[in-house]
């Protein structure tokens, strides 16, 4: 069963910067396509970015293009999502995903199997 644990969220001001860590454990992360999700209160969960397995392709909701960059460390088990110039809009609970199946990028939350509990990222104006 695999397991993803998210840290790194926190207070921080318009303008500033935060990288959050999706730690994966009990299956072969390597394999996968990973993704970030976002869900601020009162809205649906909305995709921010996703990577392949090997970390070649990436993909990123048009709001965090140029400013947050997904990586991955496969020796590490551990995905990152790298945010910068944070605007308050970005308040949200982020959470990691894993997607067993994928022919191509995946987008949306019901192509992802696996969750992470999510971390709370809040910006200040």
């Amino acid at each position: 069963q695999v397991q993803l644990m998210e840290s790194g969220g926190g207070l921080v001001q318009a303008g500033g910067s935060l990288r959050l860590s999706c730690a994966a454990s009990g299956g072969t992360f390597s394999s996968y396509t990973m993704g970030w999700f976002r869900q601020a209160p009162g809205k649906e969960r909305e995709f921010v970015a996703a990577i392949s397995w090997s970390g070649g392709s990436t993909y990123y909701a048009d709001s965090v293009k140029g400013r947050f960059t997904i990586s991955r460390d496969n020796a590490k088990n551990t995905v990152y999502l790298q945010m910068n110039s944070l605007k308050p809009e970005d308040t949200a609970v982020y959470y990691c995903a894993l997607a067993r199946f994928s022919l191509a990028m995946p987008v949306t939350s019901a192509e992802y199997d696996y969750w992470g509990q999510g971390t709370q990222v809040t910006v200040s104006s």
